[in-house]
């Protein structure tokens, strides 16, 4: 009976370090023209956290935009949320954003952004 116990736990590690890792992958993508140093806020539809150092910005219309950290950012990856805070209608390169942290959304690491380069994801299988 123990040895089934701690078979299930192995099993569940590995499962759940597969599920992480396949979460943190972001999924194949091509780059499609010149990186942006800014993107309008007004078009940021959504976003998604890939790891510790890339995020994707859809922006709707089915443009997305691919921003990849120059740094890694702690916890990003395992939180998946951000905060940013700007004076302007954009986000931009030279911006910061701050990990927001569970389960109060206290502010965790502070990172710098990269250039937002537009992706077309290849086609699921």
């Amino acid at each position: 009976m123990r040895s089934l116990a701690i078979a299930s736990l192995v099993l569940a590690t590995v499962a759940g370090t597969a599920v992480a890792r396949v979460r943190n992958t972001p999924p194949e993508a091509t780059p499609i023209g010149k990186a942006l140093d800014c993107v309008p806020l007004r078009n940021i539809r959504s976003t998604r956290v890939y790891g510790d150092s890339t995020i994707d910005f859809d922006m709707g219309g089915g443009k997305i935009y691919r921003n990849t950290l120059p740094n890694s950012c702690p916890r990003l990856g395992f939180e998946e949320r951000f905060l940013y805070k700007t004076s302007l209608s954009q986000l931009c390169s030279v911006d910061i954003i701050t990990v927001l942290s569970s389960p109060d959304l206290s502010q965790g690491p502070s990172c710098g952004l990269g250039k937002f380069q537009p992706i077309k994801l290849a086609s699921a299988k």
